[in-house]
């Protein structure tokens, strides 16, 4: 059984680093969990596009990466990993940017677990189909983040959603989303839904 795993069962409080890796926009968040109740911690956006050095941005995330560490001590990294996609060029620069995410995680001896796009929106809406609209949407809903506290920029809950799947795979089912659709999420929490 992993370290995590028993902190988790041993109520002990621990925290998730999510990444939304890119060259252009990397998102982050950071979730903190004890017991039965995760709350949000932090999410932001590292902004890469007025560099032109590509090296130099991996400098950059690299530098974030071990900044958010060592701010918030996180005991796992989850990252999104690539999808693939028909320009080789943008699949390799984005794979870079994760390398180097996870580089600095693993600099700092933090434990890497990646999740695709389609894993993680089937944890957070119960469809892999779902926009990053509703995944946003449903994280505000179960995190109970406040409208002032989101970003514009989707790259961040993005993070924020790989960090939250992260935290349902390591085994904390009272609080995993049982809903087949959103509508069905919908009809099962009318009080919570503004129509």
């Amino acid at each position: 059984m992993s370290t995590e795993i028993q902190t988790a069962k041993s109520g002990l409080p621990y925290v998730i680093l999510g990444i939304d890796p890119g060259t252009t926009v990397m998102g982050y968040g950071l979730l903190r969990v004890q017991g039965k109740k995760v709350e949000m911690l932090a999410m932001g956006v590292l902004e890469l596009k007025k560099l032109t050095n590509h090296y130099e941005k991996l400098q950059r995330i690299f530098a974030r990466v071990l900044s958010l560490i060592d701010e918030f001590d996180p005991q796992v990294l989850s990252i999104e990993s690539p999808f693939f996609g028909k320009n080789v060029q943008s699949m390799l620069k984005l794979g870079r940017a994760q390398g180097v995410a996870m580089a600095a995680a693993l600099y700092r001896d933090i434990p890497v677990q990646e999740y695709t796009p389609l894993k993680i929106k089937m944890a957070i809406t119960g469809r892999g189909s779902a926009s990053k609209e509703q995944v946003a949407d449903m994280l505000k809903r179960y995190l109970e983040i406040t409208q002032e506290q989101m970003l514009p920029q989707l790259d961040a809950t993005d993070a924020l959603a790989a960090a939250y799947c992260h935290y349902l795979q390591i085994g904390n089912p009272s609080i995993k989303p049982e809903y087949k659709s959103w509508k069905d999420f919908i009809s099962q929490n009318d009080k919570r839904v503004k129509k």
